[in-house]
């Protein structure tokens, strides 16, 4: 495993990392999802991320549960807050009470006395970003966080909050954790070259897309009985990747990945790991193996040839993703 400074921070993360998002609910039994943390940390990875609203706080006392066999030191502990927790006003968003009350459930449920890494699980236009700051850096003052950082900002956004820290000597932002993958590059053109100038690194979640760029979907073909897809009660946002015209343009980069002798899920990992300002890529697991072959992506060097030929590929693919903000709206 290789490892890389989150941002500008003396916080190294290894360049895969292991979520819980769809994968740690109902769809996946507690003995299995401990299987695969148990093997990501015997294979290096030393980044474990959840969320307070992954299966509303189940996901985080799995990890909790899990992680628990390693000493407290060995290993990177990310949560996050933002999205409803309750039926209350105050129940969601980034306020003061919102952000303190849910630190110390989140702490509660993963059964430890600090995080590495609090983020913003999303922007909230409705409490002022001066209020938010002021209560992560609280936090990291009362040692109940060690850093913090936010997910699926905007450069503007991150911009702001920028200024807001160096004005009023708080703490700096250290991360972003946005969608990032083959298939949705948003990022590069604005958020990557604001993050890199702030020093905040990118922890990016779905390098994968949920699963279309490991090469299971083919085209003219429904979606295997095994796999996310065909669970009606799993997230829908992979359905609006399954066209014809983007699962053809998926195979071409399969061929690409075979003339390379390694996976397609190797191959689009390895192409997120090569841009610049990526810290760690996020992946999720329902069994084991899984992270094996993704944990072998950190080995493959992707020449400026391979990259040119990946390039005219995706930009065929391009014209058919749906529309980032579907997607990203409740990852």
């Amino acid at each position: 495993m290789k490892y890389r400074r989150l941002g500008n921070s003396g916080l190294k993360v290894s360049e895969i990392g292991l979520g819980s998002w769809l994968t740690y609910d109902e769809s996946t039994k507690q003995n299995t999802a401990e299987a695969c943390i148990h093997r990501a940390y015997e294979l290096g990875v030393n980044f474990f991320d959840t969320a307070n609203v992954y299966n509303h706080g189940e996901a985080e006392k799995v990890v909790g549960k899990a992680l628990k066999a390693y000493p407290r030191t060995s290993y990177v502990l990310a949560s996050k807050v933002y999205f409803p927790m309750g039926d209350g006003p105050n129940d969601r968003g980034l306020s003061r009470k919102h952000i303190m009350e849910q630190c110390d459930a989140s702490l509660k449920r993963l059964g430890v006395d600090y995080l590495d890494l609090y983020q913003c699980h999303r922007f909230d236009k409705e409490t002022p970003t001066e209020e938010t700051l002021l209560a992560l850096d609280d936090l990291v003052r009362q040692g109940k966080i060690l850093y913090y950082g936010t997910s699926e900002w905007s450069a503007a956004q991150l911009t702001e909050a920028t200024h807001i820290t160096k004005e009023r000597n708080l703490n700096s932002i250290v991360s972003n954790q946005p969608i990032y993958n083959m298939l949705v590059r948003y990022i590069e053109k604005e958020v990557l070259p604001v993050s890199q100038k702030n020093g905040i690194g990118q922890v990016v979640f779905s390098p994968l897309a949920q699963g279309v760029l490991s090469g299971k979907y083919k085209p003219g073909q429904g979606a295997p009985t095994d796999s996310r897809a065909a669970n009606d009660n799993s997230n829908l946002h992979i359905k609006k990747y399954l066209n014809d015209k983007v699962l053809e343009q998926v195979m071409k980069l399969n061929h690409i990945a075979q003339e390379l002798g390694v996976k397609l899920s190797q191959l689009a990992i390895a192409w997120v790991l090569r841009q610049p300002g990526i810290s760690s890529a996020i992946v999720g697991a329902s069994r084991p193996p899984q992270i094996e072959e993704n944990v072998r992506a950190t080995d493959i060097t992707l020449t400026d040839d391979v990259l040119r030929e990946i390039e005219i590929v995706l930009k065929e693919i391009n014209q058919f993703v749906p529309d980032v903000e579907q997607l990203i709206d409740k990852a």
